[in-house]
C-alpha cells in the first residue's frame, strides 16, 4: 500500500497553510489557514474492510513549562511524546483520497466536533488538552488541526501521516476517543500501513532543511 500527497513532498517542510500556527514577527505566533493536506492511498491488500488515518507528532515536549515562554527555550534533548493532530477511523474500504481542505479550512475556536462524517468517524485530537484552561480556545477538538509547535522549541517537529488498512469494517470504540484508544482498538486488525511525513517549526532560530 502506498500513501502520497499533492500538498508537500515526503520528508519536506509542511507549508504554512496546512498548519494551525504561523510565525509572527511581533507575537511569535498567530493562527494560520489550518487546511488539511491532500492525501491519496493506493494498492490496499485483499481483505481490507476499512481504513484508519492518523497524523501525529512524536516530538511534542513531555514537560510544557518552558513552551512559548519569553527568554526561555524548550531544550532539544527534553524527552518527547506523541501529540495527535488527526484521528480518523471507519473510513470506507472503497475510499482512496481526502482532498486538500475537505475536512479543515480554518482554525475553529473550541474545536470541530468529533463524530461521524462522510469520510469516516473522527476522534479527539490533542489540542483538546493543549487548550484546556484557555478561556477563548478551550473545547473538544475533533478532526484535523495542523502543526503548532512551541515557537521557542529547539527541535524541528516531524508529522507522520499514516493510513492503515484494517480487516474490520469498524473499530470498537466509545463515543469519545483519542489516538491512543484508536491505536489500541486496531491491534490485531492491521493488514498494511502506508506513511507520509512532513516537518514544521515556528522557531526562527531553527533552520528547516
Amino acid at each position: 500500500m502506498k500513501l502520497t500527497s499533492d500538498s508537500f513532498p515526503d520528508g519536506a517542510a509542511i507549508p504554512i497553510e496546512f498548519a494551525l500556527g504561523a510565525p509572527d514577527p511581533e507575537s511569535h505566533v498567530t493562527f494560520s489557514s489550518n487546511r488539511n493536506p491532500h492525501l491519496r492511498w493506493s494498492d490496499p491488500p485483499d481483505g481490507t474492510r476499512s481504513f484508519a488515518l492518523f497524523c501525529h507528532d512524536p516530538d511534542a515536549p513531555t514537560v510544557a513549562d518552558d513552551a512559548n515562554q519569553e527568554g526561555r527555550s524548550v531544550p532539544h534533548d527534553l524527552p518527547r511524546g506523541d501529540f495527535f493532530h488527526w484521528v480518523l477511523v471507519d473510513i470506507p474500504s472503497d475510499a482512496r483520497e481526502i482532498a486538500e481542505g475537505a475536512v479543515s479550512d480554518e482554525v475553529t475556536p473550541r474545536g470541530k466536533s468529533p463524530g461521524r462524517t462522510p469520510v469516516g468517524r473522527t476522534g479527539r485530537n490533542d489540542y483538546t488538552s493543549w487548550f484546556a484552561g484557555d478561556a477563548q480556545m478551550e473545547g473538544v477538538y475533533g478532526g484535523y488541526d495542523g502543526p503548532g509547535p512551541p515557537w521557542n522549541d529547539e527541535r524541528i517537529h516531524r508529522y507522520y501521516f499514516r493510513v492503515h488498512a484494517l480487516d474490520v469494517p469498524a473499530l470498537d470504540l466509545p463515543d469519545s476517543f483519542g489516538g491512543p484508544q484508536a491505536r489500541e482498538a486496531m491491534k490485531g486488525h492491521v493488514l498494511a500501513t502506508a506513511e507520509w511525513m512532513g516537518t514544521y517549526t515556528l522557531n526562527p532560530d531553527v533552520r528547516e532543511d
